[in-house]
């Protein structure tokens, strides 16, 4: 599986620090006002906003929160104007990182980002040097102990999906960016559960890593993914289940 999904699993089972309830009402608040701003405030006629939206409602977001956060995206509110950036980046062993964050002040934003990879054997890259190492695509994720593979695969094919993909514990099912939300619609039809459905990056190749450069690289997506502005992390790393068990 993926380094993204991967290092999903791994905060699941830890138990990550943005499991705080503010943190992460921010992050999504920051998401739907941006959708809002980009496409425009029909659920029907927005599907980022849409998948923002139900991404806050999973989450447990009060509806008055999303409905102020859509209205600040839309103008019909004051808010603050986010700018989107895709930061490029090297990490431990030449891991390949793509940093996605909102932010209203771009210089504390890079400061932080720099900050944290300075810190931990990483570095910024320039534009362009990493990003053609992922692909973007639909990722919906069920956990593997409450349904068998095949149910999923057949669920999942019939709503379009390209692959589904397993490390024992979870299913990442893979699919074009266009068909994410027919896909989650296959899967609500057949009574499969899935634990998270988003617009990811995905990589085309992976870089092993074990020991220090391992554990050094996980505290790295941690410190990064805590960063206020920062929204996803992805990195094409291949860690072993023995190194994942430690890191737990």
């Amino acid at each position: 599986m993926s380094g993204h999904s991967k290092w999903s699993t791994i905060k699941r089972k830890k138990g990550a620090k943005d499991a705080a309830r503010s943190k992460v009402f921010s992050k999504l608040i920051k998401e739907v006002t941006v959708a809002a701003r980009l496409g425009g405030g029909d659920l029907n006629g927005n599907p980022r906003l849409r998948l923002a939206v139900g991404k806050a409602r999973a989450a447990n977001m009060p509806a008055d929160n999303i409905k102020r956060a859509i209205q600040k995206g839309t103008g019909e509110l004051e808010g603050v104007h986010y700018d989107e950036i895709l930061y490029e980046a090297f990490g431990p062993g030449g891991v390949a990182i793509l940093i996605e964050a909102m932010t209203d002040n771009r210089n504390r934003t890079v400061g932080e980002v720099r900050h944290v990879l300075d810190r931990n054997g990483g570095n910024l890259a320039q534009t362009g040097a990493v990003s053609h190492l992922f692909t973007i695509a639909g990722s919906i994720s069920v956990e593997a102990g409450k349904v068998d593979e095949d149910t999923v695969m057949a669920a999942a094919l019939e709503g379009g999906a390209d692959d589904v993909r397993s490390d024992g514990e979870t299913y990442e099912i893979l699919t074009p960016p266009g068909l994410l939300e027919a896909v989650c619609q296959a899967l609500d039809a057949a009574g499969i559960v899935y634990e998270t459905a988003e617009i990811a990056r995905i990589p085309t190749t992976t870089v092993a890593l074990e020991g220090g450069k391992a554990h050094t690289m996980l505290k790295m997506m941690d410190l990064l993914e805590d960063l206020d502005d920062v929204q996803k992390v992805y990195a094409n790393f291949d860690i072993s289940e023995d190194e994942m068990a430690q890191a737990e």
